[in-house]
């Protein structure tokens, strides 16, 4: 009775709705995407973390390139310039870069300072140099120079000081140097050659010269204010005014002509010892062929600023990358054995795991710092102490995530399959923790270049010599003088400070990226 009801309907009446109609634009990728290249997805998606692994491969590119910006060598040092500002010749014209800092002067003071560039022009030594002539001078330390104003000293008396800014590197003027007698032809020839001045008249030591170490008080002076000295013996001080000049203190000759060197010993043409007064910035130039630029200054020693602070931060980086990459293979290797077996295998080292953790690594830095450096350096046992139980942390977060995912269903399914205990482990579980120890991994490497410096800073770790530095030891450095030298202290501190921020903002990046439940999740 049903089969009598039923009606067929023939396929010609059936019509099909939007058959050549696109619904939609959008193509479905069906591809699977890789764990790695998913993890780099979710990786540039934090803006933080990209961000910081831009600096990081800045200063990681600084530490290599730096010694290309520069022609001193990292182990050239020279005392004369140490504890001086940045100073870049294409620049110091303009009043950037050009090594000097403010200061007051007395009136003495200024005095004895503008004698620099003043004595710089008097190579003949005329002594006829006056002042214009000595400010307009390319060797005049004084860059600018306040009118006077009127301050009350020690014993209650109106003085006259002045605002300037000096150009450190200038500063040091002339200096003596000893030599021998080949080396003043050799200098003779290169002051023809070059056409500029090395050689200066020597200073008579005598009672006008209030410091004769000193080769700058070429001017008569008198308890070290410039004076004037007349026939009959009277003084008369210097006043720093329009048309100023100097009295000159040189030794001179019969003929009253000034004398550039003199003998002071040696038996022979060969040997002998010579006595020269010599313009340093040109005697810098005769040494090295080439102009002082220093382009982040000079450190406490002399040593070029910035080639002590990629050496720094070659041997900061190199260290906690080694020590993060010894702590990522034993942690992680100590942590899925404990974590997979469970039971005695785990109690028996966790107990190991628990003394290796209550020796405390500022001893065992100094107990190897004292007894090892010597045999094996100081960053080896730097590394020692290090790796001793630094791997613990890693380690212990590895044996959670095991416990977390080894009874999980595919795990056991796998296990159900025949999976073996190493595949089981390295394929299973291990990738799952993955983001975990990346992220813990990578936070070790800052708190490695923190520790580092500390160490370095108390002097626990003696890391500073002609070849090896850290950031530490620059701020050990640094530690009592900053105050009048703030570069020593601001760049070390800088580049700390950058490379702890950005390696932890790229560690917090890895664990997202590497966070397996976030896998294919779009935001």
């Amino acid at each position: 009775m049903a089969n009598m009801n039923q009606k067929s309907i023939s396929p010609e009446k059936f019509e099909f709705v939007n058959m050549n109609t696109r619904l939609t634009d959008v193509k479905f990728d069906d591809k699977p995407i890789g764990y790695f290249k998913d993890a780099w997805i979710r990786f540039r998606k934090s803006k933080a973390a990209v961000v910081a692994t831009g600096i990081i491969i800045l200063i990681f590119l600084f530490s290599l390139t730096a010694p290309l910006f520069t022609r001193n060598e990292a182990t050239f040092m020279d005392t004369y310039y140490a504890k001086k500002g940045p100073y870049i010749n294409g620049l110091r014209e303009i009043g950037i870069a050009d090594g000097s800092v403010r200061r007051d002067f007395s009136e003495m003071g200024l005095i004895a300072k503008i004698a620099i560039g003043m004595g710089a022009e008097d190579w003949e030594g005329t002594g006829k140099v006056t002042l214009e002539q000595g400010m307009e001078s390319e060797y005049q330390p004084i860059r600018k120079v306040s009118d006077p104003f009127i301050q009350m000293d020690a014993a209650k008396r109106e003085k006259k000081y002045y605002h300037g800014r000096i150009d450190a590197y200038a500063e040091v003027g002339f200096i003596y140097k000893s030599i021998e007698q080949p080396e003043l032809q050799r200098m003779l020839d290169w002051e023809k050659e070059t056409g500029l001045h090395l050689l200066y008249p020597l200073i008579e030591d005598n009672e006008w010269n209030p410091e004769p170490k000193s080769a700058n008080y070429w001017f008569k002076c008198k308890k070290y204010q410039p004076v004037f000295v007349s026939e009959d013996g009277k003084t008369k001080n210097v006043v720093y005014k329009p048309g100023m000049t100097l009295d000159d203190n040189y030794k001179r000759d019969a003929d009253g002509n000034a004398i550039k060197w003199e003998y002071t010993g040696g038996g022979s043409f060969e040997t002998a010892h010579i006595k020269v007064r010599v313009l340093y910035r040109n005697y810098y130039i005769y040494q090295n062929n080439f102009e002082p630029e220093y382009i982040f200054g000079t450190d406490s020693q002399g040593y070029d600023l910035m080639l002590r602070l990629a050496g720094g931060l070659r041997l900061s980086l190199l260290l906690a990358v080694s020590v993060s990459v010894i702590n990522f293979i034993i942690g992680a290797f100590y942590g899925s054995i404990e974590g997979f077996y469970g039971g005695l295998v785990d109690l028996l080292m966790e107990r190991l795991s628990d003394i290796l953790s209550g020796v405390p690594f500022i001893i065992v830095a100094t107990l190897f710092q004292i007894h090892l450096a010597t045999k094996v350096g100081a960053v080896p046992c730097l590394i020692f102490a290090y790796v001793l139980n630094g791997w613990i942390g890693i380690a212990y977060r590895v044996r959670t995530q095991f416990y977390r995912f080894k009874k999980q269903e595919f795990v056991l399914a796998a296990k159900t399959l025949g999976a073996r205990d190493m595949r089981l482990i390295w394929k299973h579980i291990f990738p799952n923790s993955l983001g975990t120890i990346v992220t813990s991994t990578a936070l070790i490497i800052p708190s490695v270049i923190f520790t580092e410096s500390m160490l370095s800073y108390l002097g626990i770790v003696k890391l500073g010599s002609a070849t090896t530095t850290s950031l530490g030891t620059l701020l050990a450095d640094a530690s009592a003088i900053w105050t009048n030298y703030p570069h020593l202290m601001i760049l070390p501190a800088l580049f700390i400070s950058l490379l702890m921020i950005s390696f932890n903002l790229f560690g917090n990046g890895l664990r997202d990226a590497f966070n397996p439940s976030l896998r294919n999740v779009e935001d």
